[in-house]
């Protein structure tokens, strides 16, 4: 790392546990490490959610640009007229 500050946090008694545990198990090599390694899949996290929102915003203003609306109930009451007389001409 190039530059290390010390920064002081107010955890739950089962936090510090669960860090505890994570070093005792040797899976890291120290609080620190999981802290580090926690930040890291948060920031990965967040930048998924950012990804995710801004598809959501393009397929919102492609829904907008692609003009109005047609009513659902009727695309299907459309879809059920014509297979039913499709099925009863067989």
């Amino acid at each position: 790392m190039s530059s290390v500050q010390k920064l002081s946090v107010a955890l739950t008694p089962e936090n510090i546990a669960m860090l505890r545990e994570a070093v005792e198990s040797g899976e890291y090599t120290s609080t620190s490490e999981v802290v580090r390694d926690a930040l890291r899949l948060w920031k990965t996290r967040r930048a998924a959610l950012e990804r995710d929102v801004e598809d959501l915003r393009r397929l919102w203003r492609e829904g907008l640009a692609s003009g109005p609306s047609t009513d659902g109930e009727a695309v299907f009451d459309r879809l059920r007229d014509k297979y039913a007389s499709s099925k009863a001409e067989r």
